[in-house]
């Protein structure tokens, strides 16, 4: 019954503060909408989700197909082929680009396929020719001019092709395509996006010359026996090779996320951010805790309570629960922000993984953790400005230090073992375990426990100093 009515007490005076109220629930609730649109964006910049491509295929050829299937058939980039319903030329996609109303694009120039096929058929040829000669010079004389038969039939015959050529990668005088970037796109993105062309155009080089060889062997092989054996016939004497042995793939490469559901997914930037920031607006409860126990102090409520028959352990557990309360409030509030809002607003639906009593145990820590902390401050600071001041801004630092602001992978060796330390570190890693992991209570039985100890230790510390300088003291 006295613990009853401390609670009762303790959440009377919390919704008699709206403003406090409006901190605790607007907030979170806010920095999960604003950050969630901003990473949204920030994914689409970088390359995790799908952009928009303006491809401008004025050849009509192999390499365009090519790039159309491999590049665009994932799915993950939407590409447009006309400008006001014609097909846009060089001037006009670089234009679309610095514009911004085309994050980027692709140009393939008129009989880039056929010079492609041109070149292939020209490698293929010279290297036949190379070899004959190197067969002609024998192996003696090769090894008695050591490499200055290779000098003079290669070096040189590159060198009458254009030094300047070499000079620039041997690539100048090669057929291309050109691909317009906007300024500010992220590196990493633009490396992808050039990466994968890459990928595709040396795909396609490997099955030409594939095709090529096997069009220039047979007869080559044919001149080779005919020249040793004497024979007479006109029909092949070599096995004719299948041109499309090329295209046949002899590995592959198999790309799983690792979960421990076996799902897999991609966790979306609803999935990062609801968790993180929820856990962040929760430990802000320490502000309006600590000062309610300072006001409490202060103003004489507190001398007066422990005049009735209520110990001071009863009065702290009711604001604990009080408090807890609260917190389990703001995080649902959130979820159902996450699931019902954010979709509105363009952005994934909240998935919530497979476990909610994993999420309950460690929200539930999470706030005691938070309630802890925030009594030790109450009890130890002296006035509301400390308080709010210190807590505020340690709340703040343990976020960062978390990962709540930036990704603890990407910070330094020594930032992410002093990351170990965060209360807020602990709780993110449990949530994003089983939001992103299908993690479950065994798995983040680790941190629950962590979570506890912390919320645990703060108020015995809390106790202690309460015991040492005196109830009353201001």
């Amino acid at each position: 019954m006295r613990l009853a009515a401390t609670i009762y007490k303790e959440l009377l005076l919390l919704f008699r503060d709206r403003a406090g109220l409006l901190v605790l629930f607007l907030m979170p609730a806010a920095l999960v909408i604003i950050i969630s649109l901003v990473q949204e964006n920030v994914l689409k910049a970088t390359g995790e989700t799908d952009i928009r491509v303006l491809f401008a295929d004025h050849d009509g050829g192999v390499v365009g197909v090519m790039i159309e299937e491999r590049l665009f058939g994932s799915g993950d980039i939407r590409y447009v082929r006309t400008l006001d319903g014609e097909t846009p030329d060089r001037e006009d996609v670089e234009r679309a680009v610095v514009d911004r109303s085309e994050e980027m694009g692709i140009v393939i120039p008129e009989g880039t396929s056929d010079a492609l096929e041109r070149r292939v058929q020209e490698q293929v040829a010279e290297a036949f020719e190379k070899g004959e000669g190197q067969r002609d010079r024998g192996t003696e004389g090769q090894r008695d001019k050591g490499t200055e038969g290779q000098r003079d039939k290669g070096t040189e015959g590159r060198r009458d092709r254009g030094a300047e050529g070499k000079k620039d990668d041997g690539t100048s005088d090669l057929p291309g395509i050109r691909v317009y970037f906007d300024p500010v796109a992220q590196g990493s993105f633009r490396t992808a996006v050039e990466n994968g062309l890459q990928r595709i155009l040396m795909a396609l080089e490997m099955e030409m010359k594939a095709r090529a060889f096997s069009q220039a062997a047979p007869p080559k092989a044919d001149g080779i026996i005919r020249a040793i054996t004497g024979a007479e016939t006109d029909g092949p004497l070599f096995p004719r090779i299948d041109a499309g042995w090329g295209r046949e793939r002899v590995i592959r490469v198999e790309v799983a996320r690792a979960s421990r559901g076996g799902d897999g997914k991609l966790p979306t930037s609803v999935q990062q951010n609801v968790p993180a920031w929820a856990l962040f607006g929760m430990f802000f409860i320490v502000v309006p805790l600590g000062g309610a126990l300072i006001r409490e102090r202060q103003g004489g409520t507190l001398a007066r309570l422990l005049t009735l028959p209520v110990s001071y352990s009863v009065l702290l557990m009711g604001k604990v629960i009080a408090y807890v309360l609260i917190c389990l409030a703001q995080f649902g509030i959130i979820l159902l922000i996450g699931i019902h809002v954010m979709p509105l607003l363009g952005t994934p639906v909240l998935e919530i993984g497979s476990s909610p009593e994993a999420i309950l145990a460690v929200v539930v820590s999470a706030a005691l953790a938070a309630c802890g902390y925030g009594i030790l401050l109450g009890t130890v600071a002296r006035t509301y400005e400390q308080a709010s001041m210190f807590g505020a801004v340690s709340v703040v630092i343990a976020a960062a230090v978390g990962g709540i602001m930036v990704p603890v992978y990407v910070m330094p060796e020594v930032m992410r073992r002093i990351s170990d330390f965060s209360p807020l570190a602990w709780g993110l890693n449990a949530l994003t375990d089983i939001f992103a992991r299908e993690g479950t209570l065994q798995t983040v039985q680790t941190e629950v426990f962590y979570l506890l100890a912390f919320g645990l230790g703060t108020m015995l510390l809390a106790w202690g100093y309460f015991s040492y300088k005196g109830n009353v003291d201001n």
